[in-house]
């Protein structure tokens, strides 16, 4: 992918460097115990108290993480991708005279904190409709390598662009309908709406990658076939084989490895959102 110099995403809220290691003390008697147990140790105080939050609270995050020169690179590289993603999806709604609020791209090492809960790098990237953030640990570019056997740079683009897509779901109210109908179905039928949910993200991904080579000849020789890959290598029934042996389409939450890479060839293809009711179609 062509991206190197380009406009880099505003919207990123690094988090690395804390590594998910917070802990918060709250205000009044938790400042004077903090404060106690400062001069007990030979610490000095001012200090502690320099890290409290406007709510009286204390923040002791540990700032141990130093980026390496890869990581540092992928981040800029995650952040081109969602300016791109900011540059289609603006456009896109705006032709269809709606507003498209950009989504804030948290980058986190190790664990994190959402508006959904506590995660760990073990979960892989996801969005949060709590607080419209999409949360990537930067270690999941090597785990596309490694563990997927799925590298490229364009890789990783999809995998963004896949979560920017659960973002343009819940500015579209998508999500909120999906999510209602859980306590109504069964497993088995919930489950198959989110299969939909995810290839509309799917979707989503390939159409961002029609528009924004459109707009900036971003695409490289190539780059569509790593897209497909990574769409390929983190299918349901592939993931399923992999892990235990066989395969349960029930279980099925994302889709097949070939309904995710047909979907993303579809957006890719036409770059028309209108082809992308993955909940009307009568077969995915």
């Amino acid at each position: 992918m062509r991206w190197k110099g380009r406009r880099e995403s505003s919207n990123v809220e690094d988090r690395r460097s804390s590594g998910g290691k917070k802990t918060v003390v709250g205000g009044g008697i938790g400042i004077i115990i903090v404060i106690i147990i400062s001069l007990l140790m030979g610490e000095d105080p001012n200090k502690i108290l320099q890290q409290a939050m406007p709510d009286g609270q204390i923040n002791t995050e540990q700032n141990d993480y130093t980026a390496s020169a890869e990581d540092e690179e992928a981040a800029d590289f995650v952040k081109v991708v969602l300016a791109d993603n900011e540059d289609v999806w603006n456009s896109v709604f705006t032709s269809g005279g709606l507003k498209y609020k950009e989504p804030i791209l948290v980058l986190f090492r190790s664990q994190v904190s959402s508006a959904c809960g506590n995660a760990s790098s073990s979960s892989g990237p996801f969005y949060c409709s709590g607080d419209q953030k999409i949360y990537i640990d930067l270690s999941f570019y090597d785990e596309l390598k490694t563990r997927f056997n799925a590298p490229g740079d364009f890789a990783m683009a999809y995998v963004v662009s896949h979560e920017v897509g659960h973002h343009v779901q819940n500015l579209l109210g998508i999500s909120d309908k999906v999510h209602a109908q859980r306590s109504r179905l069964s497993e088995e039928e919930y489950n198959e709406l989110s299969v939909r949910l995810e290839l509309q993200a799917d979707f989503f991904a390939g159409l961002w990658a029609h528009h924004a080579d459109k707009m900036k000849s971003i695409l490289d020789e190539g780059d569509i076939e790593e897209a497909l890959n990574a769409a390929n290598a983190i299918g349901d029934d592939r993931l399923q084989k992999q892990s235990q042996g066989y395969v349960v389409p029930d279980a099925f939450t994302h889709g097949t490895s070939e309904q995710r890479m047909r979907w993303f060839k579809k957006g890719y293809s036409t770059g028309d959102i209108g082809q992308g009711d993955t909940f009307a179609a009568s077969s995915l």
